[in-house]
């Protein structure tokens, strides 16, 4: 059976910092590019990051771009999502997704596999 565990959220001021986890089992983690989303409250879902197989290759979200580092490591099965210098405009409820197909990782791509979502509130 397939997880996708996230963990790291929680409450931080305005311009913190949060380290996201995704950490997977169940699966050939290294075989699923994979992906960060996250909800807002009365928002639909928005990809935010994803990153390939290989961990070579990331994209992000315009809103995201230069304070979020999307990374990981298949040695652990794991993937991870840094962010700085948050803003409220970031408080969601973050996912990480494992992509359908492994040679996709554009923002967006149809996921196979979803976390549980972990809670990231930045106050102001």
């Amino acid at each position: 059976q397939v997880h996708l565990v996230e963990s790291g959220g929680g409450l931080v001021q305005t311009g913190g910092s949060l380290r996201l986890s995704c950490a997977a089992s169940g699966l050939t983690f290294s075989r699923y590019p994979i992906g960060w989303f996250r909800q807002a409250p009365g928002k639909e879902r928005e990809s935010i990051a994803t990153i390939s197989t290989s961990g070579f290759n990331t994209v992000y979200a315009d809103s995201v771009k230069g304070r979020f580092t999307i990374s990981r490591d298949n040695a652990k099965n794991t993937a991870y999502l840094q962010m700085n210098s948050l803003k409220p405009e970031d408080t969601a409820v973050y996912y990480c997704g494992a992509g359908e197909n492994p040679r996709l990782y554009y923002l967006g791509f149809d996921v196979d596999y979803w976390g549980q979502g972990t809670q990231v509130t930045v106050s102001a």
